[in-house]
């Protein structure tokens, strides 16, 4: 696998972002999504949000000039959270590990947060081997999954 960039996320990563979004078994994982994965509107309503908010640090993840995904730090619950999301197609191949290791380069905070879905098998791995360990439990509704879902409360220290 070659080298991973990251760079400053940009309006035209959005489309690929999207695209990512609509794979149902990315979804399922990922839990806690958008109501409707298959709005445009909602989506580029939310990441304008996101683009024009200087307090969250977002990144377009690349390998080989092709965007695999974005990750990104934000307040949540009043707590410093990173989330990342990696395209369906690039699972399994290191990408989110080696992805969040380079960002937390550039994260000093701590304590760092982050959740999964504690089915979320692969989302804990990279998480771990990043140091996150597991403090807490929470649960919350999924629009993926339309049901309540637990997740783990992961602190990087």
């Amino acid at each position: 696998m070659s080298n991973i960039i990251l760079r400053n996320v940009i309006e035209d990563d959005l489309p690929i972002f999207f695209k990512h979004q609509q794979n149902r078994e990315a979804n399922y994982m990922a839990a806690f999504t958008s109501i409707d994965p298959s709005d445009w509107d909602s989506f580029t309503t939310h990441w304008n949000k996101i683009l024009t908010d200087n307090d969250i640090m977002k990144q377009t993840i690349i390998i080989e000039n092709n965007v695999v995904g974005h990750i990104s730090r934000f307040e949540q619950f009043g707590e410093p959270e990173v989330s990342y999301w990696i395209g369906k197609e690039y699972w399994g191949k290191g990408i989110a590990t080696k992805a969040l290791r380079e960002f937390l380069k550039h994260i000093t905070i701590r304590p760092l947060y982050a959740r999964a879905a504690k089915d979320n098998a692969g989302s804990l791995k990279v998480l771990e081997k990043c140091g996150f360990v597991i403090t807490g439990e929470d649960s919350g509704y999924s629009n993926a999954r339309g049901e309540d879902v637990e997740e783990f409360i992961l602190t990087l220290k």
